[in-house]
């Protein structure tokens, strides 16, 4: 494993990818997106993710970004590369390929498109991790990817031991519980979405990957840093400012929704790639007010 291996703990934001108005892929601003979260504090990176349109990007553009971001970061936080694919071969080379290319752990989701029986998962997920030395963390969605990752499978990954950690996404919070309660310590677990990421750190998650990050970094990091230090006050005030935002990353339109709040904050671009759309009419004015709401009421942190 690689030396820059993540200790999953702290805050990993699903970076996003930028393009240009066009919908060609924009490395410069993208790399100037992952060092300046870095800049700010974050912990570790994920890239390709959700957030990063992974399935959007060609084969060849997928290794474009990833080597910009290992030029772009080096090892000044571990990098983790999303593997998100139609087939399990196709997965399989991606993961050979992020591992060629240097990135240090990946996060392996369900095939895309096709819902997959239980066991169809374990054999996905397990040919995924013998395929390579890196570190994967599984990326349990159900809602937006139909199918959650339950003990059935999770069971016989047990001895697949670079398996080792999940970014659990489930809206239910007694998730983090239940796999703890199973498992003990077997899989580190992941705060993977926003909106109960402080409510999955005090169940015993150790660290938080967020989208709403790539917006508000600083604040993210202070809230996991308050936690951390025992001062649950300070992490529910940031919680309570920050909730209306992090809403948005249980919607459909998360992905849109991120990249104009990147905009606004003077971070990235709001431009996507088919067949997403920039959010148009009323959604993008409650979107816009919200981040500017939030903006304009910023909560005092020390840093």
């Amino acid at each position: 494993m690689s030396l820059n291996a993540p200790s999953w703990t702290g805050v990993y934001p699903a970076a996003t990818t930028q393009f240009s108005p066009d919908g060609a892929l924009d490395v410069d601003a993208t790399q100037k997106v992952l060092t300046a979260l870095v800049d700010d504090g974050v912990d570790g990176l994920v890239v390709l993710g959700t957030c990063g349109e992974n399935n959007s990007l060609t084969p060849e553009e997928k290794r474009i970004v990833l080597k910009a971001a290992v030029e772009a970061v080096g090892t000044r936080v571990p990098l983790v590369a999303g593997v998100s694919e139609l087939t399990t071969a196709s997965a399989v080379q991606f993961t050979r390929d992020a591992e060629a290319i240097g990135i240090p752990a990946l996060m392996a989701l369900p095939a895309m498109v096709y819902v997959p029986t239980p066991e169809e998962l374990f054999v996905h997920f397990s040919t995924i991790a013998r395929a390579t030395s890196l570190p994967v963390m599984l990326y349990n969605n159900p809602p937006a990817y139909r199918v959650s990752i339950g003990f059935e499978t999770l069971d016989k990954l047990v001895p697949v031991e670079n398996v080792v950690a999940v970014k659990e996404s489930a809206p239910d919070p007694r998730r983090f519980t239940d796999l703890i309660n199973r498992y003990g310590d077997r899989y580190v677990l992941m705060a993977g979405l926003d909106d109960v990421a402080l409510e999955g750190l005090f169940l015993g998650a150790t660290g938080w990957i967020s989208g709403l990050t790539s917006a508000f970094p600083q604040e993210s990091v202070a809230l996991v840093k308050a936690f951390e230090q025992g001062d649950f006050e300070q992490a529910r005030a940031i919680y309570r400012w920050f909730m209306p935002l992090l809403h948005l990353d249980a919607e459909h339109d998360l992905v849109q929704s991120i990249k104009l709040a990147e905009q606004i904050m003077g971070r990235g671009t709001e431009h996507v790639r088919l067949p997403r759309l920039p959010l148009q009419g009323q959604r993008r004015a409650e979107v816009i007010q919200m981040v500017e709401n939030a903006a304009n009421n910023r909560p005092n942190i020390v840093r």
